[in-house]
């Protein structure tokens, strides 16, 4: 049996992370397990920060590059149009047409004309953004794999996946 217990990573001057200051109560009884729930968050999100700038940085990108990247990976070889891709990274058009510019020079990602709309283009990985991509996110299948029971997989999947949603339902209802 895997042990599930939640222990907080040293920061780097050795001191534990901090708890979540998040209490919510139900029925007047304070929910220790959503406090629980926050603080594994906030460390899943604190490290996922961390190895996004160590794997990039060591592959001469930034974050956001590799975040591209990996957007450009998700739409399976369709390719997507700058103004796509700004939004998802919340990026103005002469931010995101520097990222552009940075990546195809580096060979990472190439511009093709789109069938769809001959005023546009659409980007798409080359072989070495999907190289990129995929070493990058082998170290995430790594540690999902050596942490999460495969019978747990789904379960924890569509808790994402619901997270996800609501998170975002909650960010477009304040214009985000």
């Amino acid at each position: 049996m895997t042990d599930t217990r939640i222990t907080a990573v040293p920061a780097v001057d050795d001191r534990p992370a901090p708890s979540s200051p998040v209490t919510a109560t139900v029925d007047g009884v304070a929910d220790t397990d959503l406090g629980r729930l926050m603080t594994a968050f906030r460390l899943m999100q604190t490290q996922h920060a961390r190895v996004l700038h160590h794997e990039s940085q060591s592959r001469g990108l930034n974050a956001t590059d590799s975040r591209f990247v990996f957007f450009l990976a998700s739409a399976d070889g369709e390719g997507v149009t700058p103004k796509q891709s700004g939004e998802y990274l919340e990026l103005s058009t002469g931010a995101m047409t520097s990222l552009i510019d940075r990546l195809e020079q580096r060979g990472h990602i190439e511009r093709r004309p789109n069938p769809n709309d001959r005023r546009s283009i659409l980007l798409h990985l080359t072989p070495s953004g999907e190289t990129v991509a995929r070493q990058i996110g082998a170290v995430y299948s790594a540690s999902f794999r050596e942490v999460v029971p495969p019978a747990e997989r789904a379960a924890l999947a569509d808790a994402f996946t619901r997270l996800a949603e609501e998170l975002g339902r909650r960010s477009a209802a304040h214009g985000g």
